[in-house]
């Protein structure tokens, strides 16, 4: 009997490893018992430091004064619901569900493919994928399978048509040519974090327009290059079975009508946030500064914005196809779909008082601080630091698959250390993106990789885990290579991640407004 390649046995080390990690609510659980007794045995040495921003002394402060049980248990209810992230996610969702839930997307997607010419259905693929990630986990579950379909309706292999597929979905997380839901959630983390140290910084919905448009507009031409000239080459051609003949799923005329009348909503909810943005009076423009500053208010409705397009094209395709036939189907779709976020909501209340335990002790400001000098005294430069936040996270992927879990983990670290030495908040996160968007497409503990293989498998029965890892390696490689270079290319030229968005952090002059969240600063796909 042959031993299994050494890459398989690394891998299926990681598997067994990762299965005996708990969920990720439960990591959250035992970072707050850790964090209890630091703070109990920093606060007994007697460690503080300087906040270089405000010139104040931070102290570290046992989790387990009187003053710190009473804010845990009296402000519970106000941590979760002052949570930035949750109030964001949740209601972007609150549109994007019902839009989901009506078919909207998957007819949209299914429309896109079929009139692709078959030379074209990767890039196509790849840039759908990307754009999936509008609509939460939508294109795990619609487009990955459709891929397949489609590539064999075109004669060409199923399997290298999920795989593209699966590689972009994954990678739309750091690789997007609009903003998305995903900003809404990962930037919401950051917030928090920056808070440690400046409690007047807002969050800003396109702070990473720019660099994950880049990406994007990498991602989809190496990606088509990688499907055409090593994935597919390798699975060889397609030879369907004879009781195997897939359908194109062509839109029915219903749909169609819809797609219009959906297409006709979106237009004007475009129209009306032009209007309420360039109007001389318009209320989304903030006439008192200058600058890019007067944007401020635009980017921030952005998250409503997303809201009310995804709900009205919803309802109007909703309504075409005979999902929605009263205002009531609306209400239950809106409901169903803040049902799906049930775990997200659980994740956030273990999130939340991590991060708000964090900074009542003090410690990430202590850490942050004093490891931003220690890394100053190295002389490193910057962009190697940046591209060490890419490889970290991408080595954590294989262990923790959430983006938010791991973000919502290392943000309070990780952010005001390179505040500290001068890089923004958006451009650490935009590292922490891409570093996210590589190594998951390959991990068996990826929420939705048993979902691709059992997808795969109705091709091919005989397709194990090994086998959709090899037909997905070369994309992470590739994405890889694509992340460390367009880190490193920022860096270097320390160019702004987004509109309003420079590369450098400058800290305020002068005091700064008081924490809106529990007590000390606030917390924050």
């Amino acid at each position: 009997m042959s031993k299994r390649p050494l890459a398989l046995r690394f891998l299926d080390g990681v598997e067994r490893l990762g299965d005996r990690l708990p969920d990720p609510v439960f990591i959250f659980v035992w970072l707050i018992g850790a964090l209890i007794v630091a703070s109990v045995v920093c606060a007994q040495l007697g460690l503080s430091v300087v906040n270089p921003s405000t010139h104040e002394v931070m102290a570290a402060e046992s989790l387990l004064t009187a003053e710190n049980l009473r804010q845990l248990i009296v402000d519970m209810p106000k941590t979760l619901t002052s949570f930035p992230p949750l109030g964001l996610v949740l209601l972007v969702m609150l549109g994007a569900g019902v839009a989901e839930r009506v078919g909207l997307l998957s007819a949209a997607i299914r429309g896109l493919v079929r009139h692709t010419p078959k030379r074209l259905l990767a890039p196509v693929i790849i840039l759908l994928g990307l754009l999936s990630n509008q609509a939460a986990d939508s294109g795990f579950v619609v487009l990955i399978p459709l891929a397949g379909v489609a590539f064999a309706a075109a004669g060409r292999h199923p399997l290298a048509g999920m795989a593209a597929a699966f590689s972009a979905c994954v990678g739309a997380f750091a690789g997007n040519p609009t903003p998305s839901q995903f900003d809404a959630l990962i930037l919401g983390f950051t917030e928090p974090a920056v808070h440690i140290l400046d409690a007047g910084w807002k969050v800003n919905l396109v702070g990473n327009w720019w660099f994950t448009a880049a990406a994007a507009a990498l991602f989809v031409p190496i990606g088509w290059w990688v499907t055409e000239a090593i994935v597919e080459p390798r699975l060889g051609p397609w030879i369907p079975p004879e009781d195997h003949r897939p359908s194109d799923m062509p839109l029915a005329p219903e749909e169609r009508r819809g797609l219009i009348f959906a297409g006709l909503a979106i237009a004007g909810v475009v129209a009306l946030w032009t209007l309420l943005t360039v109007l001389p009076t318009g209320p989304l423009l903030d006439r008192t500064v200058e600058g890019m500053g007067q944007w401020t208010p635009f980017f921030r409705s952005l998250v409503a914005g997303f809201f009310v397009l995804f709900l009205l094209a919803g309802i109007a395709f909703g309504a075409c196809v005979g999902v929605i036939k009263s205002h009531r189907d609306v209400v239950r779709l809106a409901g169903e779909s803040m049902v799906s976020m049930a775990p997200y909501i659980v994740l956030a209340f273990a999130a939340a008082h991590f991060i708000a335990m964090f900074n009542w002790s003090n410690l990430g400001a202590i850490v942050a601080i004093n490891g931003a000098q220690a890394l100053k005294a190295t002389g490193v430069p910057i962009v190697f630091l940046l591209l060490g936040v890419v490889v970290l996270t991408a080595f954590l992927d294989l262990f923790i698959g959430s983006a938010s879990a791991k973000w919502a983990a290392l943000a309070p670290v990780l952010v005001p250390m390179f505040m500290q030495l001068g890089v923004s908040p958006e451009m650490t996160t935009a590292a922490y993106r891409m570093g996210d968007s590589t190594i998951n497409m390959v991990s068996p503990l990826m929420p939705y990789f048993p979902l691709v293989l059992a997808f795969a498998q109705r091709w091919n029965p005989k397709l194990g885990v090994g086998g959709l890892m090899s037909s997905v390696l070369p994309y992470s490689i590739a994405f890889m290579l694509v992340a460390l270079g367009i880190t490193g290319l920022w860096g270097a030229m320390q160019w702004p991640t987004g509109p309003a968005a420079p590369f450098h952090y400058t800290a305020p002059v002068g005091p700064q407004p008081a924490a809106t969240i529990p007590a000390s600063p606030p917390p924050g796909h």
